[in-house]
């Protein structure tokens, strides 16, 4: 039924680096399950008949249980092994950390950490068990450093770059490759929706989702375990984190992040 294409899942797949991810492994002859919330992945190119694989949609809230177990379904109900994964869905949320709304805070968490675990440890086992299969975890530079103005975010991309490079040692033994993507400031939907455009971050120059894609795409491919992308700017920022004092990045962050009335 299927001949020989492979199957992936990407998450965040309606926009950004989700759709990129998405073209890339279509265009390669993936068949893709795009995974968003609220509406259906539709930033898509075309690709010639024969080449490309497909795309399913499905509409999930990785923040729940239900929604992860959704996407496991989508995966089991196809019947073939499931040969890629990209989990890439994120959000983030503003403002200080003691003037921000609980249910926003967690609503971070839920996503960024407990949704991407919750998949990742059936894709795991999943790719265990078949002996093979490539994983892309979507963290940040922002990993590197303590986040004021946007604490539980940076947070959660330092407990997804642990996580990744920690499983990428356990899973190597099995025979799957676990790649951490470390993007810099990307244009993005992510600064509106988190309440960032307003800000001195908000306004920089970004880098275009297809090149945070493809740097992605290529070091997972490549097996490799992480991946700064993809601009100059944004490899001297991780470049810089790995030498700079905690205190020194948090002040430059708090900077960053801060409302302006400009």
């Amino acid at each position: 039924m299927y001949g020989s294409k492979r199957l992936a899942v990407v998450t965040g797949a309606s926009s950004g680096i989700g759709a990129e991810l998405t073209n890339l492994f279509v265009h390669d002859g993936y068949d893709v399950i795009a995974v968003a919330e609220g509406i259906e992945p539709h930033c898509y190119a075309d690709y010639p008949d024969g080449l490309a694989g497909t795309i399913t949609a499905v509409q999930a809230d990785l923040r729940t249980t239900e929604g992860v177990d959704t996407v496991v379904a989508a995966v089991d109900n196809d019947g073939r092994a499931l040969s890629a994964a990209a989990l890439n869905a994120g959000i983030g949320c503003g403002g200080t950390f003691a003037e921000t709304d609980l249910a926003d805070i967690m609503s971070v968490i839920d996503l960024n950490i407990r949704g991407t675990v919750r998949l990742a440890s059936f894709v795991v086992r999943h790719m265990l068990a078949r002996g093979s299969g490539r994983i892309l975890i979507t963290s940040s530079v922002a990993s590197m450093m303590p986040g004021p103005n946007h604490v539980v975010y940076n947070a959660t991309k330092s407990f997804l770059q642990s996580f990744a490079e920690g499983l990428a040692s356990e899973a190597s033994d099995g025979g799957v490759t676990v790649t951490a993507l470390m993007p810099g400031p990307t244009d993005t939907q992510f600064f509106r929706r988190a309440g960032l455009e307003n800000t001195i971050m908000g306004r920089l120059d970004k880098d275009e989702p297809a090149a945070v894609a493809r740097a992605g795409y290529d070091a997972m491919n490549n097996g490799k375990r992480k991946v700064v992308a993809a601009s100059v700017l944004s490899k001297a920022m991780a470049a810089v984190s790995t030498v700079t004092p905690d205190s020194v990045k948090a002040r430059a962050h708090r900077i960053l992040a801060e409302p302006s009335d400009d």
